[in-house]
């Protein structure tokens, strides 16, 4: 069985044998809900490469103590991967990053494009971009990352070219594509964003404003994916190109 991860803000460096506690919401969740017991082993991490392997030394209603056993590092890829991700219903953009962040996305940037029938402005932008928050700490956890992907406010399509020109390589996936991202060569280090549309496809305009920016329009599958199903599909991809290409 493995150990369950939770998320913990360390208030200094840890050292071996050293007694943390766990507090708060995830406290809570690992006392009355995991309902972890003295004995037991878990990890701990800060979500920014940062954690710890210990015994639960002591359980209260909403808090544990552990001794600390192990300490972990988890240093950031060369690659630092970037989705942005078309709005989308249904739940079908959650599911999406839910599953590129177990994949290793760094970054996942909410994208309101001109075709997506999901529209975040005022207060549910910022409810939205909160939930995001909460998959992509809850996928972190469940696959084990001692990373926790940032979540960007969500941007227009303007935004998102600024993305795309500070990148040191973007790529929108597009059915219209005349080329496959398999078959190009991708950097070994930097920021890497991929670009996933909506339902509905992403606009000629919309991708004129993307390609000025620099992005270059690929192919991921002989199909047409869900926005659900295209980033990870991408990711996916572009990662094995990258490691086939760092040996």
């Amino acid at each position: 069985m493995t150990d369950p991860v939770f998320l913990h803000e360390f208030a200094a460096d840890p050292a071996v044998g050293d007694l943390v506690t766990l507090a708060g919401e995830e406290g809570h969740h690992a006392a009355a809900v995991r309902r972890i017991r003295v004995g037991e082993t878990v990890v701990l991490t800060d979500g920014n490469g940062r954690g710890i392997r210990g015994e639960v030394a002591a359980v209260d209603k909403r808090s544990l103590d552990v001794r600390v056993d192990e300490l972990l590092r988890a240093p950031r890829p060369p690659v630092r991967w970037v989705v942005a991700q078309a709005l989308a219903k249904g739940g079908h953009d959650d599911q999406a990053i839910d599953m590129m962040t177990q994949a290793g996305v760094a970054e996942v940037v909410p994208w309101q494009s001109a075709r997506a029938i999901v529209r975040w402005t005022g207060d549910r932008a910022a409810k939205g971009v909160e939930k995001w928050r909460r998959t992509v700490r809850e996928a972190a956890k469940q696959s084990r990352r001692l990373w926790v992907p940032a979540v960007h406010d969500v941007v227009d399509t303007a935004g998102l070219a600024m993305l795309v020109a500070s990148a040191d390589a973007a790529y929108v996936l597009h059915e219209s594509a005349d080329r496959w991202l398999a078959g190009l060569d991708l950097p070994r280090a930097g920021s890497v964003l991929l670009v996933v549309g909506p339902e509905g496809g992403i606009a000629a305009e919309e991708l004129d404003v993307l390609v000025a920016a620099g992005a270059v329009p690929v192919l991921v599958n002989d199909g047409v994916l869900r926005s659900s199903s295209a980033g990870i599909v991408g990711l996916a991809q572009a990662q094995a190109l990258v490691a086939r290409a760092n040996g």
